[in-house]
């Protein structure tokens, strides 16, 4: 079996094709000791808090009945793959003065003080996913994942003086550093499947876009010929990559105009629903490839007003949020907390389909779900409303509800995660230690 270069591509008609990870491509040590089993970490954000009446389970351990807004996980028979947690907080998100949506995101997976500026000099902390992202890089073709619904810059005044960056942002390579998120589903598959070949001429990659031709057909001649020099185990994975490839393709392409045409771009969405499912489609694949092993999803940006039409309500989330202890505005509100579950149910029974020799994706990730405040009306950083998916390869025990009395960091949680997922580290954001109760 000829060695390959980890930075192999497929090429042909205009278009470069990444892929996945092969045993060819590892030194022949490596290749009888094989890499890390891998491990796997989304960072899952919604905005504006949740309702926590209709959320919080009565009881504790694995007995807990599920909320109304908990039930789409039960429904799609996800109760004994999740941790309900209660009772945590992350202090750090506390703001100075107003400003709480903004530096409770830019807390959301750094555990860190957002320190108050509309200016150039931001400063954080780096975050859960880039800590775990910096451990496992050299694994993947893809460091991380960074995705999103709303755009969105990093400079100017986005929450009572806080900046931007901690608003439109949850993943950070340092203190300084927001790592901006992709929010097109079409530049994200480009990035992760195919792109231009800046050798080949302007004529066949205008020929490719005109009949709209898959990038498998495009690189099929290079395929075929990579096929004769790989073993079993790597001809195998390249036929799921490309088969994946092509179903997740003709998915996207559907929104586009079925002519011969190239077209028009898509204009601005009318509403989140098929964007998002883009989107996890997208972590998904990206995880069965192992061309990532770390994501982060943001549901929209801090605070956000948007709509839910769709769900026939006719208030912004944010209005909303500020219920007042209006009966009305906690029913929508659960509404749109319900629909925000069903799109992490989405995430995590995709993770569960998809089968490794020691379980499923699921079995060895860990999902981290939760919003930048508990409820909308309070602005509170304690109590935080958290689901933990999935089993970290072991490192947790899913279907209970643990419920913390003694206002336990985030931190703690999330130095546990990175440990879980075999990364060395002795704290994270405020951390002062390991979270308890996480596995029995």
């Amino acid at each position: 079996m000829k060695p390959l270069s980890r930075r192999t591509l497929l090429r042909g008609a205009g278009t470069l094709m990444a892929l996945p990870v092969l045993e060819a491509m590892l030194p022949s040590r490596a290749a009888a000791q094989m890499a890390p089993k891998p491990r796997r970490f989304v960072g899952f954000y919604i905005p504006c808090g949740i309702h926590m009446a209709a959320w919080t389970p009565a009881a504790t351990g694995a007995n807990w009945a599920p909320t109304q807004i908990l039930q789409p996980l039960v429904d799609a028979g996800l109760k004994n793959d999740v941790l309900v947690l209660t009772g945590l907080a992350n202090r750090p998100a506390r703001p100075d003065g107003p400003g709480d949506h903004a530096s409770g995101t830019g807390a959301f997976l750094t555990a860190a003080h957002p320190f108050k500026t509309a200016a150039a000099n931001i400063r954080n902390g780096i975050s859960t996913d880039q800590v775990i992202a910096n451990a496992v890089r050299q694994y993947t073709r893809f460091g991380s994942l960074e995705l999103g619904i709303d755009g969105g810059g990093n400079s100017g005044d986005c929450d009572s003086g806080y900046s931007c960056a901690y608003a439109t942002n949850i993943a950070w390579a340092s203190e300084t550093q927001p790592i901006a998120k992709e929010t097109n589903p079409q530049a994200v598959f480009d990035r992760l499947f195919g792109a231009v070949d800046p050798n080949q001429t302007a004529a066949a990659i205008q020929k490719r876009k005109l009949y709209k031709q898959s990038v498998i057909d495009s690189v099929k001649d290079d395929a075929t010929r990579l096929q004769a020099q790989l073993g079993k185990t790597d001809k195998r994975k390249l036929d799921e990559y490309l088969s994946g490839v092509r179903q997740l393709e003709t998915r996207i392409q559907s929104e586009q105009p079925t002519t011969c045409s190239p077209g028009t771009r898509p204009g601005a969405w009318t509403d989140i629903r098929d964007k998002t499912t883009q989107m996890l489609d997208l972590i998904a694949f990206a995880f069965q490839c192992d061309l990532t092993r770390v994501a982060t999803f943001m549901l929209q940006n801090a605070g956000s007003n948007y709509t839910h039409r769709f769900l026939g309500i006719t208030d912004g989330h944010h209005t909303l949020s500020h219920h007042g202890g209006d009966t009305a505005k906690h029913a929508n509100l659960a509404r749109i907390n319900v629909w925000e579950v069903q799109q992490l149910a989405y995430l995590l029974t995709k993770l569960k389909g998809i089968q490794e020799p020691d379980g499923t994706v699921l079995d060895n990730s860990l999902v981290f779900f939760s919003s930048e405040i508990e409820d909308g009306d309070s602005h509170s950083h304690f109590n935080m409303p958290i689901i933990l998916g999935g089993k970290g390869g072991g490192a947790v025990t899913p279907g209970r509800h643990v419920r913390y009395t003694q206002q336990e960091s985030v931190g703690n949680l999330f130095l546990s995660i990175i440990n879980g997922l075999g990364v060395p580290a002795t704290m994270m954001g405020d951390s002062t230690g390991p979270l308890g109760q996480l596995k029995v």
